[in-house]
C-alpha cells in the first residue's frame, strides 16, 4: 500500500453507538491530555449509526473545533468497521483508540506515545482495575487466558479499547466483522512489535454497557477464524485436503471389510449400519476435498491482493 502523506502527528480515533452524554466531556478531556503535548492532532469521531443525538451533538463539536472530524455511517456496522473506517481516514503518524463511554482516561494518551517512542509499533491498555459488572470481568478474564494461550501474545487485556499504534500497524490490517479485539494478535503475527501498558479505568458515568452473552461467544468464534486464517489462509487445502483424505480412507476401509465380509463369508449387509457410515464417510471426503480445491481456486484469483508484510525495503 502506497504511504499517505502525513498531516499531523497524532489521529484519535473514537468509534461510537449511542454516547450522546458523553461527547462533551470526552471531547474536553482528550484535547487537555494532548494539546500541550502534540504538536498537531485531529479526533475522529466513528458514529456508528447512533440514534440518541449523537450526531448532533459531533456536529456542534465539529463547528467549535476545526480538529475534531465526524464521520457517520448509515446504520449500525460494529466496532471493527467503525475502526475500519477510522483508520482509512487518519492522518497521524500515530493513531490512538479509545472508546466514548468515558471509561478509557484520555489522561493516559502521553504515556502511551512515551511507550511507542520506546520502540514499540503497538502499545495495547491494560484495565488491571476493571469498573464493570462481575460477569463482564470474568468473561473478559476467561476470553483474554484462551487468547494469550492460543496466540501466543501474552498480554493481560487484549479487548481495552485504548490503544496506541503506529500508522504503518493500523495500514496493514484488515478489520472485518469482529476482528478489532484480536488487533494486537493481528499485529503480532504480521511481524509488529506489540507490549501493554497499565491503564486509569473509570466507571461509567452515562448510558449503559453494551456488553452482552453473545459477546462472550461470539468472541471465541471470531477467535476460531483468526486461527483459521493465521494457518489456512494461503493453503486452504492443506486442511480440508487433509480432513477429506482421513474420511475418505476411513470410509473406504470400512467399505471394503463389508465387501470381504459379504463375498467370503456370506454376511447379509442390509441390517448393517457400518455400510451407511462408510458410504457416508467417502461421501464426506470427497465434498472435503472439493471445497479445499474451491478454496485454492479462490486463493489463486485473489494472489494480487493478498501482500506480504514487508518491514524494510533497501536499495529500491
Amino acid at each position: 500500500m502506497r504511504p499517505r502523506p502525513r498531516q499531523c502527528a497524532l489521529s484519535v480515533v473514537v468509534p461510537l453507538y449511542n454516547e450522546a452524554d458523553s461527547l462533551q466531556p470526552l471531547h474536553a478531556e482528550i484535547v487537555a491530555a494532548v494539546r500541550k503535548r502534540v504538536p498537531s492532532y485531529e479526533i475522529i469521531f466513528v458514529d456508528d449509526g447512533s440514534t440518541d443525538g449523537s450526531l448532533d451533538v459531533l456536529r456542534r463539536l465539529a463547528a467549535q473545533d476545526r480538529r475534531v472530524k465526524v464521520i457517520s455511517l448509515r446504520s449500525n456496522c460494529g466496532k471493527s468497521a467503525a475502526l475500519a473506517v477510522g483508520f482509512a481516514h487518519a492522518q497521524g503518524s500515530a493513531v490512538v483508540t479509545m472508546d466514548a463511554d468515558l471509561q478509557d482516561d484520555p489522561a493516559e494518551i502521553p504515556h502511551l506515545l512515551a511507550k511507542l517512542d520506546e520502540g514499540y509499533d503497538l502499545v495495547s491498555g491494560w484495565k488491571k482495575k476493571r469498573h464493570d459488572p462481575l460477569r463482564k470481568r470474568w468473561s473478559s478474564k476467561l476470553f483474554n487466558m484462551v487468547t494469550s494461550a492460543v496466540s501466543g501474545l501474552r498480554l493481560h487485556d487484549f479487548n481495552c479499547g485504548l490503544k496506541a499504534y503506529r500508522s504503518e500497524v493500523v495500514r496493514s490490517i484488515r478489520l472485518y466483522g469482529q476482528l478489532h479485539r484480536f488487533l494486537p494478535v493481528l499485529a503480532h503475527w504480521q511481524g509488529f512489535k506489540v507490549t501493554e501498558l497499565v491503564v486509569n479505568h473509570r466507571p461509567r458515568r452515562f448510558g449503559k454497557t453494551k456488553f452482552g452473552p453473545w459477546r462472550f461467544f461470539a468472541g471465541f468464534f471470531d477467535l476460531l477464524t483468526v486461527m483459521f486464517l493465521r494457518r489456512f489462509n494461503r493453503r486452504p487445502m492443506h486442511l480440508f485436503g487433509l480432513l477429506g483424505l482421513v474420511c475418505f480412507l476411513a470410509g473406504s476401509a470400512i467399505t471394503l471389510y463389508l465387501a470381504v465380509m459379504r463375498l467370503f463369508y456370506s454376511v447379509y449387509l442390509s441390517n448393517r449400519p457400518l455400510l451407511f457410515l462408510g458410504i457416508l464417510l467417502i461421501i464426506v471426503g470427497i465434498q472435503f476435498v472439493s471445497i479445499g480445491l474451491l478454496g485454492e481456486m479462490i486463493t489463486e484469483s485473489r494472489k494480487d491482493e493478498q501482500g506480504y508484510p514487508v518491514r524494510l525495503k533497501i536499495g529500491w
